[in-house]
């Protein structure tokens, strides 16, 4: 069954340098999490790559018996 991999959003940092210094806890925080997300995403898009590259070969091997049964 297809995986359905979803990409994080960005983390927003503030253009203003006193929001970044007050924030940047949270800021820092932000950027954690997304790091940690980003690398469950590529992890999926690795699972679902290869889950759909063995569907296909299986697809191209039904095709195969398909023509053979109908003689083309």
């Amino acid at each position: 069954m297809a995986q359905t991999c979803y990409a994080p959003e960005r983390p927003f940092v503030p253009t203003d340098a006193k929001d970044i210094r007050a924030y940047a806890d949270l800021i820092r925080s932000d950027f954690d999490l997304y790091i940690e997300d980003i690398q469950a995403y590529f992890r999926c898009l690795d699972e679902e790559r290869a889950r759909a590259f063995e569907e296909a070969r299986e697809v191209s091997e039904d095709y195969g018996r398909f023509l053979q049964v109908v003689g083309q």
